[in-house]
């Protein structure tokens, strides 16, 4: 049987953790998901607006002066991975409205430079993450990490590579570490993300799919998929934006229009300079698209 990916968004960009519960941790002493950062705000910002290398340099700065932080390493992997979903066409309405692309991946191949720099900073973020659990086995941070590690290589594997058993076990990798993290960290609302993309994608495929994942422990809600997205739409730090335009995209496949339209709408205004937003409030406005997306 033909398995398609499961999970495309499950973790693409930063589910943002503290860094203050090592074993010596401080009430005082708090990461960026608790505390934004100014320079790393600045860094998404420009994601958000497509202009990788711009936000790859800054994540690389950042994490030269942190060097004992798997952030540093995950933001940049996680700007690999969207830079190459993005020329890919994959967080546009043409991708999740297309029943065979959003169930079977992209046409093609990735960029194989691209994605070579992508698992290069995922080992080094994991490498990172399992030294800080040799210290603090439930360091928020390293869950952060791992996490996120991944996800993102559950991206790859499923809608890039097509690599769906790969994907498959990467994901409830994935799924594990966050219920980790928000058990001890319930209000870190970036890792929603996390929880929502995977409940929707699979609560998405049809009976048979998901009931030979049931009894793999995997189990998926479309509905309780678009809660969760809507915790960090609502409550997120640096995913918020992120969660925004696959709440909208996965409201779109459910004809929940007015939901799609208002997350749209603030994603475009937020970002007047991403064609992405701009083009995709005008499909689901049923407007033209008002300028090309270059790739």
């Amino acid at each position: 049987m033909h398995q398609p990916p499961y999970i495309y968004a499950l973790a693409l960009f930063l589910l943002l953790v503290p860094a203050a519960t090592r074993a010596q941790s401080t009430p005082d002493s708090v990461g960026p998901a608790f505390a934004t950062e100014p320079e790393l705000a600045a860094a998404f910002h420009l994601l958000y607006t497509q202009q990788f290398s711009q936000a790859r340099e800054s994540f690389v700065s950042w994490e030269s002066r942190h060097p004992e932080e798997p952030f540093g390493e995950v933001a940049v992997a996680a700007s690999y991975l969207f830079e190459e979903l993005y020329r890919q066409n994959v967080l546009t309405s043409d991708f999740f409205l297309n029943e065979d692309r959003f169930l079977h991946g992209i046409e093609g191949k990735p960029d194989a430079a691209r994605m070579s720099n992508f698992r290069d900073a995922l080992a080094r973020t994991r490498a990172l993450s399992r030294e800080l659990m040799k210290k603090n086995p439930k360091d928020p941070e390293a869950l952060f990490g791992l996490t996120l590690a991944a996800g993102m290589e559950s991206d790859a594997n499923a809608i890039l590579e097509k690599k769906q058993l790969d994907g498959l076990k990467r994901m409830k990798e994935a799924n594990e570490y966050a219920k980790q993290l928000l058990a001890l960290h319930p209000d870190a609302n970036d890792a929603y993300v996390a929880l929502g993309a995977a409940n929707y994608i699979i609560g998405s495929l049809n009976p048979g799919y998901r009931f030979a994942l049931w009894f793999g422990g995997i189990h998926g809600d479309k509905k309780l998929g678009m809660q969760q997205l809507g915790k960090t739409a609502e409550s997120g730090r640096y995913l918020q934006p992120f969660a925004k335009i696959l709440l909208a995209l996965a409201a779109r496949r459910e004809k929940q229009n007015a939901l799609a339209q208002k997350l749209l709408l603030e994603l475009s205004q937020e970002f007047p300079s991403s064609p992405l937003f701009a083009a995709e409030y005008a499909k689901a406005m049923g407007r033209p698209i008002p300028a090309e997306i270059t790739r």
